[in-house]
């Protein structure tokens, strides 16, 4: 009965990664025993310095590592109950994950409709153009260019990466980088609008961010990673108040400490939420 209770109450995540290590090229080891865990519904955040395995993470779970001779050598990915990190990324997608890359990747020479159209490949029902509609009410933006999405502003190539990512009717999206390049106006609308996703499409993400602030107040839940490895973690709220947090990535706190590279357990991390 008491287990029933706690399975209630603590429902088990719809992503799981489960202490990976992840190999590059058969001898570079970026991910040093990460773990994390994404609650459906949520936004979480990974935080950290460049060349801190974020991005690695987000790869390792849409299954874009192989492109790049990269592999999850220890550990496992699990999405809904289910194994994903020995599938490939088609089935990965086919199966409700949708990773929006660092840099927007969209198809210059389309249009924004031929490249929402892209997004929607994996379906097979006759909902693409009300689901293109719903694009556009987010962005309507993107209803207004008509031309090739080469010529589209930094924003809006952001905001077809995202709606490209929508048609595909995810169940969850991994968000890297979408602050990248934009103007800070650009980057709280761009923010807004994933928040308003998130809270009206009940769509999990899992967002890598260099903006700490911006990315804290939209999410649930935070993971600072350095040297491939998570140092920290904790609700978003924490973490706005933790002073190591202030000093590393918010511009402010008072402490004296000058890298998270000393914290070498879970026990001893836990001090520091």
């Amino acid at each position: 009965m008491q287990q029933a209770v706690e399975q209630a109450t603590n429902p088990a995540p719809l992503l799981s990664v489960n202490n990976i290590e992840v190999v590059y090229d058969d001898v570079i080891l970026v991910l040093r025993g990460v773990s994390i865990e994404v609650p459906q519904g949520q936004i979480v955040t990974l935080l950290g310095p460049n060349g801190a395995g974020k991005s690695t993470t987000l790869k390792a779970i849409s299954g874009l590592l192989k492109t790049e001779d990269g592999e999850v050598t220890r550990g496992e990915i699990q999405f809904m109950g289910e194994r994903i990190d020995r599938k490939n990324a088609e089935d990965i997608v086919r199966s409700g994950i949708f990773q929006v890359m660092e840099g927007r990747r969209i198809i210059e020479d389309m249009t924004c409709i031929e490249n929402l159209r892209l997004g929607a490949f994996t379906r097979r029902d006759r909902q693409v153009q009300q689901d293109i509609e719903m694009v556009f009410d987010y962005f309507p933006r993107l209803k207004e260019r008509t031309g090739l999405a080469g010529y589209l502003s930094g924003g809006e190539q952001q905001m077809l990466a995202i709606g490209r990512a929508l048609m595909a009717r995810p169940k969850m999206i991994l968000l890297d980088e979408p602050s990248m390049g934009l103007s800070p106006l650009l980057v709280k609308e761009v923010f807004g609008i994933i928040e308003k996703i998130n809270r009206e499409q009940g769509i999990t993400m899992l967002l890598v961010e260099q903006n700490a602030n911006f990315a804290l107040r939209a999410a649930d839940y935070g993971y600072i990673m350095e040297s491939g490895k998570v140092v920290l973690d904790g609700s978003s709220q924490d973490l706005l108040q933790n002073e190591d947090v202030k000093q590393f990535y918010l511009g402010g706190g008072n402490e004296e400490r000058r890298s998270f590279k000393d914290l070498k357990s879970y026990k001893r991390r836990k001090r520091w939420l």
